[in-house]
């Protein structure tokens, strides 16, 4: 079949950069942690060619540097960029709540607005448990597909852009904590309420309780 080579390298160039953007959110790869090409290839036993090209995408995302003669390093971010992704996400669901939102819940189908619920609950439970791991999956899944409502793939990347970033400054701090249950924003499903409820006042609430909660949180465990 021709091109079924291209489309095999574009595949595993995709899954090296997912399993890697897992490793770097989780801590696995912590930030500053150095390593080249070769490193990662031998790991994963695939050619240099679509780790090379993984590697890039997850520069292009923001998540690695470049290091020349050196290879790469995962980026470090200060709690000043932290309240930066807060304010650049904020922006963004705003925009989507003023401008989209009734629109949104009008046109999705039955079944994307009950998979949306679905995330909010999962999400909600793994926050309410203190569960990290399962929390940021569930987290990521249920901002894209509320952002994916509004029928904007630009919107719901940029965010997703954001919120990976804000998680691998956050993770590290949090896993401080002896006990983390109770202590996550696990509003989730409220929000998917508000939404749904076209409830733009409501939603808007919802949001700066989240970015306070986050800010508050965070800024503790930098001091």
């Amino acid at each position: 079949m021709p091109g079924s080579d291209a489309v095999k390298r574009t595949t595993l160039r995709s899954q090296i950069a997912d399993a890697l953007r897992d490793e770097v959110i989780a801590g696995r790869l912590p930030a500053g942690r150095q390593f080249t090409v070769k490193e990662i290839a031998e790991q994963y036993g695939v050619s240099a060619t679509p780790v090379r090209e993984a590697l890039l995408d997850l520069c292009s995302q923001g998540l690695l540097d470049v290091e020349l003669h050196r290879g790469y390093r995962v980026r470090e971010f200060t709690y000043a960029d932290f309240r930066d992704m807060i304010e650049a996400r904020t922006l963004i669901i705003e925009g989507i709540f003023r401008h989209s939102a009734q629109q949104a819940v009008d046109s999705a189908t039955p079944e994307a607005l009950a998979s949306v619920r679905r995330r909010a609950e999962e999400a909600g439970r793994a926050a309410a448990a203190g569960d990290l791991d399962i929390l940021i999956g569930y987290d990521l899944r249920f901002w894209r597909e509320l952002c994916c409502l509004v029928g904007n793939p630009y919107i719901s990347d940029f965010l997703d852009r954001v919120r990976v970033q804000g998680w691998i400054f956050t993770v590290p701090l949090l896993r401080r904590l002896p006990e983390l249950r109770g202590r996550l924003w696990q509003g989730h499903g409220e929000l998917v309420a508000a939404v749904t409820d076209r409830d733009v006042v409501e939603a808007q609430r919802l949001i700066a309780a989240y970015n306070d909660h986050s800010l508050s949180l965070i800024e503790r465990l930098t001091e």
